[in-house]
């Protein structure tokens, strides 16, 4: 009898709870998965809405990871600055099969070294950023590079969890789950992309993320730098 598959998703401060919640109700649907929630420590983590999570496991306790999963949010911003979770990122990324993420993750994998020679997908607004991290940026939903998969913003998480179980089992556990979840998405606008919203939605949001992306550009900085002195190469 096989061992049951180990999925562990990475929760922070500031984390977008969508960018982990879908993939958690896909990985739970599973059949015979473990899915963990790991945090420095089991203590409430505040996501960015009203959400709050309690993790399941400590980095401390957390058993070897068949599947490292990191969510994105505004919290991305420090954790790729983040030593103690970068060190765990590259204990787990040694053994598990699949090193993953979903939305602005991909900058913490990266920031962890993780991503070197990869391509990636993430968020749209930082997609600019990946390259400081020896990544190639891929405009996609869902982006597998041999173990490396990861998904593209927010919503995306559910379609890169589907992937992933596809390859973890098999496409007809992906598709039953798919069927159990009735995901079977019709957006009410076009307006989900860069390269469909209307050119004033466009600019509305690039406005108003102005000061967060400067924000980010300088962490981004920072990282990157801390990753070439390091001379970490991705496992």
């Amino acid at each position: 009898m096989s061992a049951p598959l180990q999925i562990g998703i990475v929760l922070f401060p500031r984390v977008t709870q969508l960018d982990f919640t879908g993939p958690l109700q896909v990985f739970s649907s599973v059949p015979g998965a473990n899915v963990h929630l790991i945090w420095k420590r089991i203590e409430p983590v505040a996501s960015d809405s009203v959400l709050t999570i309690t993790p399941t496991v400590s980095f401390a306790d957390c058993p070897q990871l068949d599947v490292i999963c990191v969510p994105g949010g505004l919290g991305t911003d420090d954790m790729i600055n983040d030593e103690e979770m970068l060190a765990f990122l590259r204990r787990q990324a040694r053994a598990a099969k699949y090193i993953t993420s979903v939305c602005t993750g991909s900058l913490v994998l990266g920031a962890a070294g993780l991503l070197q020679g990869y391509r990636a997908a993430t968020h749209w607004t930082a997609m600019d950023f990946l390259a400081a991290f020896g990544a190639t940026p891929t405009k996609t939903r869902v982006c597998v590079d041999r173990n490396r998969v990861t998904g593209g913003g927010v919503t995306a998480g559910i379609d890169f969890a589907l992937t992933l179980v596809s390859l973890l089992v098999d496409r007809r556990t992906a598709e039953a789950i798919q069927l159990r979840l009735e995901y079977n998405p019709a957006p009410p606008f076009n307006s989900g992309s860069p390269d469909t919203a209307p050119p004033e939605v466009l600019a509305f949001m690039q406005d108003k993320i102005a000061a967060s992306q400067l924000r980010r550009a300088e962490m981004i900085a920072k990282a990157g730098a801390r990753l070439q002195s390091s001379g970490l190469t991705a496992p």
